[in-house]
């Protein structure tokens, strides 16, 4: 089995914590229904213009869940132009 985190770093278009909610909330829903990750706002959650989220999925195939992490990246820089991702960083526990 192996387990596979990754934390991303946004900066998002908002300037109040409402706005932010919004984004984030959005992005979490979407996330979770596509790839079947486990998916929560990590860091950063007094700042409205940037979230820190953390993405953690579980798989026998190595290769596989690694790949679907980068994916999640790719579908996401896709599907929310108005978010820079500024970074995202993947690791095996």
């Amino acid at each position: 089995m192996h387990i596979y985190a990754a934390q991303c770093f946004l900066e998002l278009p908002s300037h109040s914590l409402k706005g932010k909610r919004g984004i984030v909330k959005s992005i979490l829903a979407r996330a979770r229904n596509r790839f079947n990750v486990a998916v929560a706002e990590v860091d950063r959650q007094e700042d409205p213009t940037s979230a820190v989220l953390g993405f953690v999925t579980v798989s026998p195939n190595r290769l596989y869940a690694r790949q679907l992490l980068e994916q999640l990246e790719v579908w996401l820089v896709d599907e929310r132009p108005d978010v820079a991702v500024t970074a995202m960083e993947i690791e095996e526990w």
